[in-house]
């Protein structure tokens, strides 16, 4: 089974967006018996919060099934499970990059080098502009799924 983890800042807005339509995609394409979609943090303000109000309206309005998630911080174990681990932005990537083994840095990727861009996703949690992240994840998710299925 191949796993995909999403990360940001407090995972409570971008990655478990990025989990939940990951997971609409995957259960869509019958993949569920072979890819693994779970989210995480790289900080640790937001342990333990449900998502962001806002993330979880938007997904609701785009008929995207919402499960139950609470914000976890990135392990090693995440590391070492993870074939992919998608970063939102910059700062995810440079978070990510000090916090894995030297053996796991490979696995790490920001979400728009799907697209071979280096655009980021932009963070709803200071503008509220969660229609912005959604149409971002749209873009570059079904990518990520399609490497993850080759």
């Amino acid at each position: 089974m191949k796993k995909i983890i999403f990360v940001c800042l407090g995972n409570i807005c971008r990655s478990p967006m990025a989990e939940m339509m990951m997971k609409q995609l995957v259960d869509e394409q019958n993949l569920n018996s072979s890819i693994k979609v779970e989210s995480r943090s790289t900080s640790t303000y937001e342990i333990g919060n449900a998502p962001h109000p806002g993330a979880i309206a938007e997904l609701k309005k785009r008929n995207v099934p919402i499960i139950k998630h609470v914000a976890k911080q990135i392990t090693a174990q995440d590391f070492d499970e993870a074939d992919l681990i998608i970063g939102m932005d910059d700062q995810n990537i440079i978070d990510l990059k000090q916090m894995a083994p030297i053996s796991d840095k490979d696995k790490i990727h920001m979400a728009y080098e799907a697209l071979n861009s280096n655009a980021v996703i932009e963070d709803p949690w200071y503008d509220h502009k969660f229609n912005r992240t959604y149409h971002q994840l749209a873009e570059v998710l079904p990518v990520w799924l399609e490497e993850l299925s080759s």
